[in-house]
C-alpha cells in the first residue's frame, strides 16, 4: 500500500472538516446531493467526453497504482546484479547469461538480456529498448492526463453549481432566512469543486507522473547495464556508469554498503 496517498487523502479530509468546524460551519453542510451530483457526475461526464474508451478503461488500474507500492527492483540491487553479470560475461562469455533470462521477473529486462545473448548490436538493442521506454511513458502520460483534466474541470463545475444554486435561491426572496441558507448551500458546490480538483485529481496526476519517472529511471539503468555487458565493460566500470544515474544520496548509500562488505 502507498501510505503517502492514504495519509494525504486523510489529511485533506481532516483539513476541510476541522476547518469548517473552526469556522462554525456544520460538517453536515457537505451532505448536499445536488452539489455532489453536479461536481462528481459532471466531472465524470467531462472526462468521458475528453478521452476515448480505450483510455478510460485504464482508470481502475490507475487507482490501484495510486494506492499500492510498485514492486520494482531496487536500483542498488539492479546495479549489483549487472556488476556480477558483467564479471561473469568477461570470464565465461555472454552465452552463460542465458540461464539468467528465465530467472528475471521483469519482462523488459529479460527481453533486453535475450537480445544481447542473441548477439544483436548495442545500437540495435539500445534503439529497441528506448522505443519501449518511450511507449511506456506515453501510456503513463495518458493515464495522468485523465486526472489532470479532471482537476481542471472540477473547479469550473463548482462555479457552475454555485450559479445554479444562486438562481434557485434568488427565485424566491420572500423568506430571508431561507435565502441565506440557500446561498450558503450554493457555495458548497464551489468548495467541492475546488477540493476535488486541487486535493484529489491534480495530486493524483502528479503522483502517477512521479511513479512513472521512477520506473523510467529503473528502465534506463537496465538499458545501460545491458549495453555495458555487450561491450564487455568491467565490473568497476559498470558500477560507475550505472551509479551515475543514481541520486547523490543513493550513490553514497551504495558506496557505504560496498565498504561494509
Amino acid at each position: 500500500m502507498d501510505k503517502t496517498s492514504i495519509i494525504g487523502l486523510i489529511l485533506g479530509l481532516v483539513a476541510i472538516g476541522v476547518g469548517m468546524v473552526l469556522k462554525g460551519v456544520s460538517v453536515m453542510a457537505l451532505v448536499n446531493p445536488a452539489a455532489i451530483l453536479i461536481i462528481l457526475l459532471g466531472t465524470v461526464a467531462a472526462v468521458t467526453i475528453a478521452f476515448p474508451a480505450s483510455t478510460l478503461k485504464k482508470v481502475p488500474v490507475l487507482f490501484k497504482i495510486l494506492f499500492t507500492e510498485q514492486n520494482h527492483i531496487d536500483r542498488k540491487d539492479l546495479i549489483q546484479m549487472f556488476s556480477e553479470w558483467a564479471d561473469q560475461t568477461r570470464k565465461e562469455g555472454i552465452l552463460t547469461l542465458e540461464q539468467r533470462v528465465s530467472e528475471v521477473d521483469d519482462p523488459f529486462l529479460s527481453s533486453g538480456l535475450q537480445l544481447a545473448i542473441d548477439g544483436q548490436s548495442p545500437d540495435f538493442i539500445k534503439d529497441i529498448m528506448l522505443e519501449k521506454i518511450d511507449a511506456m511513458e506515453q501510456r503513463h502520460e495518458e493515464g495522468a492526463a485523465i486526472f489532470s483534466q479532471a482537476g481542471t474541470y472540477a473547479p469550473t463545475l463548482g462555479v457552475l453549481g454555485a450559479v445554479i444554486g444562486l438562481i434557485a435561491a434568488l427565485g424566491d426572496m420572500s423568506d430571508i432566512d431561507a435565502l441565506g441558507y440557500a446561498i450558503s448551500s450554493a457555495f458548497i458546490a464551489t468548495m467541492l469543486g475546488i477540493f476535488t480538483g486541487y486535493v484529489l485529481w491534480h495530486p493524483f496526476a502528479n503522483k502517477l507522473r512521479e511513479k512513472s519517472k521512477k520506473e523510467v529511471l529503473n528502465k534506463e539503468i537496465m538499458v545501460e547495464g545491458i549495453l555495458s555487458i555487450t561491450t564487455g565493460d568491467s565490473k568497476m566500470i559498470v558500477r560507475e556508469k550505472l551509479g551515475s544515474l543514481l541520486s547523490g544520496k543513493e550513490m553514497a548509500a551504495m558506496k557505504q554498503a560496498d565498504a561494509n562488505e
